[in-house]
């Protein structure tokens, strides 16, 4: 598990979400709840293309803000490996 740090920021119409501390990773949503549920996806799906493309993720920075965010707090990467292969006939 990767703890990043995620920022909300109130605005017209809805919540913007972005992980600090993974750039790629950003969303809006029309309230807070969906915004959380957004950038838990959009965390994933973009962890997920840089793997596949064989390049690093992040690495989490603890100490970064960005004063701009009206709500920061961690979301987490979950990781997960499995030993199940598909066998074609």
């Amino acid at each position: 598990m990767l703890q990043y740090k995620a920022g909300y920021k109130f605005v017209d119409g809805g919540v913007h979400a972005q992980v600090l501390d993974f750039p790629a990773a950003i969303t809006c949503g029309s309230d807070l709840a969906e915004a959380r549920e957004l950038l838990s996806v959009a965390l994933i799906d973009v962890a997920e293309t840089l793997l596949e493309a064989g390049q690093p993720l992040p690495v989490p920075n603890p100490k970064l803000t960005d004063v701009e965010m009206d709500i920061e707090e961690p979301i987490y990467l979950h990781l997960l490996a499995s030993s199940a292969v598909e066998q074609f006939s």
